[in-house]
């Protein structure tokens, strides 16, 4: 067996585990916690990392790299209206 698929192969494994408890771990926060997106912005932030790995290891580099410059600007910009349009509610 050729050790280049069998390291992909792996990464890939440990990429889809890191998904599956990035989604745990937003399953697991109720609504009712105050400030609740700020704590799963950070844990999309997991699933973001897993996501690149997985697009560098599939071998699409320009995906990857597109990926790991739009991900931050899309969580600043949902935290920042969450933050601003928070007032309204209290």
């Amino acid at each position: 067996m050729n050790p280049i698929i069998i390291i992909r192969s792996a990464i890939l494994l440990i990429s889809s585990i890191l998904l599956l408890i990035s989604a745990a771990g937003i399953l697991r926060f109720k609504d009712n916690i105050p400030r609740v997106l700020y704590a799963r912005i950070h844990i999309l932030g997991v699933a973001d990392i897993a996501c690149i790995i997985a697009l560098l290891t599939l071998y699409e580099p320009l995906l990857a790299v597109t990926y790991f410059i739009l991900a931050p600007f899309a969580a600043h910009a949902i935290a920042n209206a969450y933050y601003y349009g928070e007032e309204d509610h209290d």
